[in-house]
């Protein structure tokens, strides 16, 4: 099996073996038999935050589709939702969207699974899914056993987690959300561009469905929504994260980059006008592979690329802001096999 056939990249080579695993028992059995083996293992939910090389994957790719979403709900607390880590997200938020619970309606379009989101603490447009989980329930590959861990436990900052400061110890297994009931309200749009869109202040709140279809439509318009007949969208999403800076280094960039000042005293700038301003426009090519032509933070497969070309744009997109802005753009991605960042 080619690994570009489970990726949104559409890029990656042969697995030496593949298990698709539909049931948490088959999830757990597969990787404890990979490793009781010592054999590499790597999980493939949707596949859209993956760069896999062209020379594949030489172990066990569990591929993950476990299903099934729980709920528990009054009209007071709201729901307390556990869902499946191959449950699609978007699918979860349309359902979350349709029974009028809030909370991650602005995460909207989000290609992936589940149970990777808790992994890179996915968020856009204002939310996050830290703002949500409660528990990540896991199989414990160094004791071997299940175990739940709960939020306080999780380690939640900016695109991170525990699970990537320990990234081959826990399999995700379910993912437990509590999501508030809000009479067909969103939670406070917090993201100015989509409140302008909205027609609300920042801090109001709009109705559900309406943050939904607007964000959607946000997202198809920097091509961040897939779509088969669109190569902007063979992607990986925004490929790098918004750098996290100190006060000094924030200072040292031109006056007018985007500053956010964090709670710690960090500040945020934004990748996509760090590349635009170190002279990449939108549509940028080499070889195979280029940025979008809808949004320079994406870096997508024109249809018969490499990984090896892909990786190699990114190379060239990081070291040119680094000459730049003294600023090091760190890849959102994870990059298996040998091409490595």
């Amino acid at each position: 099996m080619l690994l570009s056939e489970v990726t949104t990249l559409r890029l990656g080579g042969p697995a030496r073996s593949v298990v698709e695993a539909t049931t948490e028992a088959e999830l757990i059995d597969a990787v404890r038999a990979a490793d009781e083996a010592a054999e590499p293992v790597l999980l493939v939910g949707g596949g859209s935050n993956l760069v896999i090389s062209d020379e594949g994957f030489d172990g066990t790719v569990v591929l993950v589709r476990t299903r099934g979403i729980d709920v528990s709900a009054d009209a007071c607390s709201g729901a307390m939702v556990t869902v499946a880590a191959g449950e699609g997200w978007d699918d979860f938020v349309a359902y979350v969207v349709e029974h009028d619970w809030e909370g991650v309606e602005a995460l909207s379009g989000i290609p992936g699974s589940v149970g990777a989101t808790p992994i890179q603490n996915v968020g856009a447009y204002g939310q996050e899914v830290a703002d949500t989980i409660v528990s990540v329930r896991t199989w414990d590959r160094h004791e071997k056993r299940v175990r739940t861990i709960m939020f306080t436990d999780l380690g939640f900052s900016y695109r991170h987690s525990r699970f990537k400061d320990e990234p081959d110890r826990f399999v995700v297994l379910t993912v437990a959300f509590q999501l508030r009931f809000a009479g067909r309200l969103s939670a406070p749009v917090r993201y100015a561009e989509l409140a302008r869109r909205l027609g609300v202040e920042v801090g109001e709140r709009a109705p559900l469905e309406e943050v939904r279809r607007t964000v959607l439509e946000l997202r198809r318009g920097k091509g961040m929504v897939l779509d088969a007949a669109d190569h902007d969208t063979w992607s990986a999403g925004s490929f790098f994260t918004n750098p996290i800076l100190t006060a000094e280094a924030a200072a040292a960039l031109p006056a007018e980059a985007p500053r956010f000042e964090q709670a710690d005293g960090t500040v945020k700038t934004s990748a996509a006008w760090l590349i635009d301003h170190a002279g990449f426009e939108k549509g940028h090519r080499r070889g195979a592979v280029g940025l979008s032509t809808k949004h320079v933070l994406a870096l997508t497969n024109r249809g018969d690329g490499t990984a090896t070309e892909l990786l190699d744009l990114a190379r060239e997109v990081r070291d040119e802001v680094e000459r730049t802005f003294g600023v090091r753009l760190v890849n959102e991605p994870v990059i298996v096999g040998a091409a490595g960042l």
